[in-house]
């Protein structure tokens, strides 16, 4: 039964409320003292009770102030007068919700809600089953007591795959002959329907149609309470149960639920290949999506002219083409420090790709506040000339009016004239409005020139600040990898080298000439390739900024170009009407 409004006080859920449910509901005793002297943030609650059972709380109308609960894992609102799901938005973290026992007519409010198992909506007025998509993680849904009347609710519950507990008892679906074996059917991975496992609902719908044997022996399968009822929907259940007869159990039959895919087959089959469309349908749009985002990242990178600095790819390329380095990495020593280089050299390579990210979302935000001031200059010129074109013709078509019905000849002329004056008029109107605009395009289009190229000279100083510190720390490995060069072609020398060295490698060390010009190869060969990919990175963001520039002047000519073009063609058609005006049409 559903409570009403009218014999008590509705409540609006507020802080002060809050607080005592907290306090109450909180640690007791000495260490409770000590909670509510120290005060307990919202934020670190994770069970909160808001129902009959709370002494100082009931008869709440509208679910308020709970986005400070951002932590909250479990939510009793039964036994209240709630006829809206709101206000849950920030409880992304809630596991189990009971509203059971309220006013609520729609399913809404819930879409944030992606981690809840456990939904309780026992005994409300609910008709319809929906908006409950965004519950992934569902597992036991409650909605006895309602009124629904539309078997096609069961088929929505198909895509809740996690779904094993479910109650529908007390709705008028529940009355219908094949309720039963219809939800066995099109929920064939359900565990629980209304507190009894399935294999008994389905065992005694299975052997009414034949001679049963019964046994008096409540052999049942309750639901859980783990599995699914509120403590509220549990006491009732109880209170019912005092009032029913034993229930006479039937024995068990076997294959169940394959009588009951058996009998909707035909429709399970067509409806499963409708999923399975649909399932290739979003499969397609989820990898569309995916590509487009790909395209869109790459775009963002290639615009931002730091591809391929987010990790070790620089470095990596100034070793795949240096033989001579590679040798000497296996030097005594040397895989140290090359490691140590690396994890450096890959550091300021992830600051410059950061560093790029950054910058090019800026220019991006500089773009579009360039474009779109253009936009609304270009909009409300346009508007200023269409309501001096509107004006132009409402009157020029009162003066073409009177001309007709004018019959004296002078007074015709005259007032041709005075059309031809107005349409000069206009065309001196309309190019003030386009010179205008051109002096304000040009005045903004200048300002935006300036910005662009600062912002792209001072990313380009930057970034050659952090290449010149890539060039130092090769700089310092060369000079370390030459010492072990150096002292390793000693120790061979003396005969002191206690490594075995591998053959290409000991063939470098005949001289000191031939292994200083190896190591020396290798560094040459590094700095190339830091020196090419800065070269690559200022020439493609000048170039960019250059083209960028000089489309937007060619975009704004071509603008111009044809704003002069269709004002001269609008007034010499205005002026065609009035040297075609035969003066014999007129007077016939």
């Amino acid at each position: 039964m559903n409570r009403l409004c009218d014999s008590m006080e509705p409540k609006v859920m507020d802080d002060d409320m809050l607080k005592l449910a907290v306090g109450e509901q909180g640690p007791q005793e000495e260490a409770g003292q000590l909670a509510k002297q120290e005060g307990i943030l919202f934020k670190d609650v994770l069970s909160l009770q808001l129902d009959f059972r709370t002494s100082i709380i009931s008869d709440i109308l509208r679910i308020d102030n709970l986005w400070q609960f951002e932590n909250l894992r479990k939510l009793q609102l039964d036994n209240n007068i709630i006829e809206k799901i709101e206000g849950l938005e920030n409880l992304t973290h809630l596991v189990w919700l009971d509203l059971s026992f309220n006013n609520i007519e729609t399913i809404e409010g819930l879409d944030t809600l992606v981690n809840l198992e456990d939904l309780s909506l026992f005994n409300n007025r609910i008709s319809k089953i929906d908006s409950l998509d965004a519950l992934v993680k569902l597992q036991v849904l409650s909605l006895g007591n309602n009124q629904i009347d539309n078997m096609m609710n069961i088929v929505y519950l198909r895509r809740f795959k996690c779904l094993r507990t479910l109650s529908l008892s007390g709705n008028p679906i529940s009355e219908a002959e094949d309720y039963k074996m219809f939800i066995c059917a099109y929920l064939p991975d359900l565990v629980y329907l209304d507190f009894r496992r399935i294999d008994d609902h389905t065992a005694s719908v299975s052997l009414s149609v034949s001679q049963p044997s019964f046994t008096q022996a409540p052999v049942q399968h309750p639901c859980p309470h783990a599995g699914g009822c509120s403590v509220a929907e549990e006491a009732w259940q109880r209170r019912r149960g005092s009032e029913e007869p034993p229930v006479m159990m039937p024995l068990p039959f076997p294959g169940q639920k394959e009588l009951a895919e058996a009998k909707h087959q035909y429709s399970i089959d067509e409806l499963k290949h409708r999923e399975n469309l649909m399932q290739v349908r979003l499969q397609d749009e989820r990898a569309r999506q995916e590509e487009l985002e790909k395209h869109k990242v790459c775009f963002c990178l290639q615009t931002a002219f730091v591809e391929h600095l987010n990790g070790s790819f620089l470095f990596d390329s100034m070793y795949a083409e240096d033989s001579e380095g590679n040798k000497l990495s296996y030097l005594p020593g040397v895989s140290e420090l090359l490691e140590a280089y690396k994890d450096k050299f890959v550091i300021i390579c992830v600051n410059i790709f950061e560093y790029g990210l950054k910058q090019q979302e800026k220019r991006k935000i500089e773009l579009d506040t360039f474009s779109e001031c253009v936009h609304e200059a270009i909009q409300e010129n346009q508007e200023q000339g269409k309501r001096k074109i509107a004006q132009f013709e409402e009157k020029h078509l009162s003066s073409l009016s009177a001309i007709r019905e004018e019959s004296e000849l002078p007074n015709i002329e005259k007032m041709i004239l005075e059309c031809s004056a107005d349409v000069s008029e206009l065309f001196n109107e309309l190019m003030m409005l386009e010179m205008q605009l051109v002096e304000q395009l040009e005045e903004t289009i200048n300002m935006f020139e300036r910005n662009i190229v600062d912002m792209v000279g001072l990313f380009i100083e930057n970034v050659q600040s952090l290449m010149a510190q890539c060039r130092d720390l090769e700089n310092h490995h060369h000079e370390k990898l030459l010492e072990i060069s150096i002292s390793t072609l000693e120790k061979i020398v003396k005969g002191d080298l206690d490594e075995d060295l591998p053959d290409d490698l000991r063939a470098l060390f005949v001289d000191k000439d031939t292994i200083v010009n190896a190591v020396g190869a290798s560094h040459d060969i590094h700095l190339l390739k830091i020196d090419n990919r800065e070269d690559e990175l200022v020439t493609r963001i000048n170039s960019w900024c250059t083209r960028l520039v000089d489309k937007i002047h060619k975009d704004e000519i071509m603008r111009n170009r044809k704003r002069v073009k269709e004002i001269n063609q609008y007034i010499d058609h205005m002026q065609s009407e009035l040297d075609n005006l035969e003066y014999s049409d007129i007077l016939d």
